[in-house]
């Protein structure tokens, strides 16, 4: 290849099956995008303006929620572009950006749920001294790290593909994921271990700290009277429910895109906007819904 690779341009081949009807995608995910910043900005915002919502399980919503918003701006504009042109096509360090910025946000979410998992486990378990461990300095010690522990490991495969040959131009997707790896002409096998490093590092480890904390809940509570198991109940369910719907779709895009087994375009394509549609805007209603004090802030801001 005589051209710098920065100069590359690959075509993203995911839109071919769904072309004559690209004039309705884009109002729908128009829409969708409206909606999951309005729907998670709120949230936040409400956080922010309330002084009864500054406990630190609400800080970790909003920052959950805001991670939502940082990871659809990042997908949207580039979707809803390509759904108003003939060709889709995005430069390869364009590419290696969106991806390394798409992980480094999608595995940010699990530290984030981990962190919301700790701070219920000593709620419930640790009630008097929850005060002394969940201080604010700690509070945000654990956000920093959140987002900076994925920053790091995720830097590193992008750094080094940046340089390595390409044999093939089509990338079988609407987004930069990762199904990279197949554009090169020789798959390394350290990258290929260290992107299972990162998944096992930062998605199954806290799935299991989480699992934990919440076995341990789950004891305390059942020794409990009614009124914690309806307090424990109204907290720790949302979490939960976000865990798992969140798991079982980043599960999907890791393991199932990376096998060598060809999947029909359409597939692929609900598959990848399960993840960009589904999860951003399920965050916000799961929480508006569920979370008592949110709920009750909501209520009174569309009453008025």
């Amino acid at each position: 290849m005589d051209k710098n690779l920065n100069e590359t341009f690959i075509t993203l081949g995911g839109y071919v099956e769904v072309s004559k009807y690209r004039y309705l995608y884009f109002m729908i995910m128009f829409t969708a995008y409206v909606l999951t910043l309005c729907s998670n900005c709120t949230i936040v915002c409400l956080i922010v303006i309330h002084k009864n919502l500054h406990e630190p399980m609400y800080v970790f919503i909003a920052a959950l929620l805001i991670n939502s918003v940082l990871s659809s701006t990042l997908i949207y504009p580039k979707l809803l572009l390509d759904f108003l042109s003939e060709t889709q096509v995005i430069s390869y360090s364009a590419c290696l950006f969106h991806w390394f910025a798409y992980y480094t946000l999608s595995v940010s979410e699990f530290l984030l749920l981990a962190a919301m998992a700790y701070d219920r486990y000593v709620s419930i378990c640790k009630p008097l001294q929850y005060p002394v461990i969940m201080r604010k300095t700690k509070v945000n010690i654990i956000l920093v790290l959140a987002w900076f522990v994925p920053f790091c490991q995720t830097v590193v495969p992008p750094i080094i593909l940046i340089n390595k040959k390409l044999c093939n131009f089509t990338l079988k997707g609407i987004l930069c994921n990762s199904t990279i790896h197949k554009l090169h002409c020789v798959t390394t096998v350290a990258i290929t271990i260290y992107g299972l490093f990162i998944f096992v590092n930062l998605a199954i480890l806290p799935l299991l700290f989480i699992l934990f904390t919440y076995m341990k809940i789950l004891v305390i509570v059942y020794r409990s009277c009614r009124e914690v198991r309806r307090k424990a109940a109204q907290t720790c369910l949302p979490h939960l429910i976000v865990l798992i719907n969140f798991f079982c779709l980043f599960t999907v895009d890791i393991l199932l895109l990376r096998l060598e087994t060809e999947f029909p375009t359409t597939v692929l394509f609900v598959m990848t906007l399960q993840m960009i549609l589904y999860h951003p805007l399920f965050n916000p209603i799961i929480y508006g819904l569920k979370m008592k004090k949110i709920n009750k802030h909501l209520l009174r801001l569309f009453s008025k």
